[in-house]
């Protein structure tokens, strides 16, 4: 995309930002990560149906942010990561610069954080046909049958966390998997340690997840993880109207209403 090229090269030459976040061509033919710092880096960014990374997860390291302010491509769930992480006071305008790109790959600059979000909030999240048939299938499950699906599904995890790495909600500096005193998730690939990590992990991103699914597309085992943060976007949205980042609002797990559903108290 030569006119987000052209604009990167822009902003740095003049200062305006002391990075950007791009993609550029990786290995076997996949895309990775690109943090452009000088105006001739610009010429290696690229823009293809291959760029699915979230790369909003970079905003919140130190290492990138110790450059200075950012810019950063984003595409809509890009975006709405960055509305999330706003919510939660992890980026402010000081800190970034929005190079969106649109639905129909056109770019815009955004002024400002809340642009972003009035952008976003045309388009509502949508979880895609052959995912809500997979959830339809697994609702219509038994307890036993569901529990067998599950084990069956995680048991190849070997908690290498490329899920939490990719996923840009993941940012405590130390995650419920690093403490060992007292040990809250076991360590060894089994049963018991593997629910307990993906359905603690799930939790952590109710009302906070934007279905961008970079958590399945870093799994090396392609495992469908993704399908526990989709059902608590299918909660949301049959229980409480539905889910959008918002800057103000807060998010699912933070917010109350009078008028909230409790019927699942027993």
């Amino acid at each position: 995309m030569d006119e987000l090229r052209k604009r990167t090269r822009e902003l740095l030459e003049t200062s305006a930002v002391k990075v950007v976040i791009g993609y550029e061509n990786g290995t076997d033919g996949k895309t990775r990560a690109l943090f452009a710092v000088k105006p001739e880096d610009a010429e290696k960014l690229i823009f293809d149906s291959r760029c699915i990374m979230n790369l909003a997860a970079y905003i919140t390291k130190k290492e990138v942010r110790n450059k200075g302010k950012m810019g950063i491509t984003a595409t809509l769930p890009v975006m709405r990561a960055i509305i999330q992480l706003a919510s939660e006071f992890q980026v402010t305008d000081a800190d970034l610069l929005v190079l969106g790109i649109t639905p129909e790959s056109k770019l815009v600059e955004f002024k400002d954080l809340a642009e972003v979000e009035s952008f976003v909030h045309q388009y509502q999240i949508e979880i895609d046909a052959r995912n809500r048939e997979m959830l339809d299938k697994i609702a219509k499950m038994t307890l036993e049958e569901r529990w067998a699906f599950w084990i069956k599904e995680l048991s190849p995890c070997f908690k290498c966390y490329a899920c939490r790495a990719a996923c840009p909600m993941c940012y405590c500096s130390r995650c419920t998997v690093d403490f060992n005193q007292p040990q809250w998730i076991p360590v060894p690939s089994h049963e018991l340690g593997n629910l307990e990590w993906h359905i603690m992990r799930a939790v952590h991103l109710a009302g906070r997840c934007v279905d961008c699914d970079a958590c399945y597309n870093a799994c090396p085992l392609a495992i469908p993880l993704n399908l526990l943060t989709k059902r608590m976007l299918q909660d949301a949205k049959d229980h409480f109207g539905g889910y959008q980042p918002s800057i103000k609002a807060g998010h699912l797990m933070s917010t109350y209403k009078p008028d909230d559903k409790d019927n699942f108290i027993m």
